[in-house]
């Protein structure tokens, strides 16, 4: 599948501290220890509706990681995933009497151009599960090989699911208790009651062929992919065992990455999926949980088709922690186009104070778990007195905004 258009990263003199990030797996803020190549797998949407406010958060999040591997010197080998074969696309289509196939190629489309709106420099590889099945169907074998996977007694749907208990590490990513995982497995597109199974929480590893929904040929009975090996397959097949971070929304941590990992853990014994696990918060809207259910989404491709910058809406996005769940509301937008036209009238001036202090101070802050908001709060400082006061550093201008371009992407 084709990525989204690239975008330039500029070089900045100097280098930044080492990142530091929070793992979700260890429940502390360690480093980031990549190596010539630094690796990264994020999931990606599951195309049947159109980019929102918590999806660009999240990509805004590891395009962040991105550019300070960048910085740091390393070449970066990003994944993507795009779950193009899922229940919630089968719905939309159905509803709104579209093809499945016509509905996701369109929604990916509109995901590109917003991630090529707000800046996000492109995964090197980009998949589809549809184009991944080949490797899911292998995947699966393997496991039900192993014994982690098991067939339901199910003559009509012989579906396949996998042992929750086939690592001794289960559990790890998460921290989570036994009724929480049953809570959120249930609330978050698990099946629990689902005959046949041995545990309410075992995942779906492959689901047999229904009537009148897509299926693909496999040695053990046609069907489709799973939602949680999909991203396990693409993954180790891409960027083998222990890649440098797995990430994704915090909606994910469980049942999505607790079981992506444990399907490759299981064929890679005594090995982590990936060595930093990390995690996005969720985006509210005036107080309320954002979410399709209650209608109030706000959409990226609909803020542009407002009028707003992009640039205001990754600086509004930015302005919070990554970690934190966070409101969108007009006064947060509003201080962002406030900031934007800030920044851009300091670095049009001629001259200004050295910059040299302040892009430190940036990347520091960044490395540091990426604290963005005390990061522009350093570009504010030498922004209001480059205007209030002047100086006489003629290249400091054109440093700040080559430095909030490569690493905050945002171009002034």
């Amino acid at each position: 599948m084709q990525s989204w258009s690239d975008t330039a990263v500029p070089a900045v003199p100097g280098a930044g501290p080492p990142l530091r990030l929070y793992d979700t797996a260890d429940r502390q803020v360690r480093p980031v220890t990549p190596g010539a190549t630094a690796t990264m797998y994020v999931c990606g949407i599951t195309p049947y509706d159109a980019t929102h406010l918590g999806h660009a958060a999240t990509y805004l999040t590891f395009d962040l990681v991105n550019r300070l591997w960048r910085d740091a010197g390393h070449e970066v080998h990003y994944v993507q995933n795009v779950t193009d074969v899922d229940d919630p696309l089968f719905e939309r289509a159905e509803r709104d009497g579209l093809d499945w196939r016509e509905l996701g190629a369109s929604e990916t489309d509109l995901f590109r151009e917003d991630m090529s709106a707000l800046r996000i420099v492109p995964p090197r590889e980009y998949v589809g599960a549809i184009e991944s099945v080949d490797e899911v169907v292998e995947f699966v074998q393997k496991l039900l090989a192993s014994g982690a996977a098991y067939v339901v007694d199910d003559r009509e749907f012989p579906d396949i699911y996998f042992r929750a208990d086939a690592t001794e590490q289960f559990g790890y990513e998460s921290g989570y208790d036994r009724p929480t995982m049953e809570r959120l497995f249930a609330e978050r597109g698990g099946d629990p009651h689902r005959p046949g199974k041995r545990d309410i929480i075992d995942a779906l590893l492959w689901r047999a062929a229904r009537p009148g929904e897509p299926s693909w040929p496999a040695p053990f009975g046609a069907g489709r992919p799973g939602w949680h090996i999909e991203c396990s397959a693409i993954a180790i097949n891409r960027l083998g065992p222990e890649f440098d971070i797995q990430g994704g929304g915090s909606d994910l941590i469980y049942p999505h990455h607790e079981y992506s990992a444990a399907h490759a853990e299981s064929l890679i014994a005594d090995r982590r999926f990936a060595r930093h696990y990390v995690h996005a918060g969720l985006i509210g809207l005036d107080g309320e949980k954002m979410s399709k259910s209650r209608g109030n989404l706000v959409l990226v491709s609909a803020l542009r088709r407002d009028g707003v910058d992009p640039a205001a809406i990754r600086l509004a996005l930015l302005a919070g922690h990554y970690r934190q769940d966070r409101m969108w509301t007009s006064a947060l937008l509003e201080h962002a186009q406030h900031r934007l036209r800030l920044w851009r009238e300091a670095t049009a001036l001629t001259a200004g104070p050295s910059a040299i202090d302040t892009v430190a101070r940036l990347r520091q802050h960044l490395a540091d778990d990426l604290d963005t908001p005390t990061a522009l709060d350093a570009v504010d400082n030498w922004a209001r007195q480059a205007i209030d006061y002047g100086g006489q550093d003629s290249e400091a201008p054109a440093l700040i905004a080559t430095a909030v371009d490569a690493l905050l992407g945002i171009r002034l």
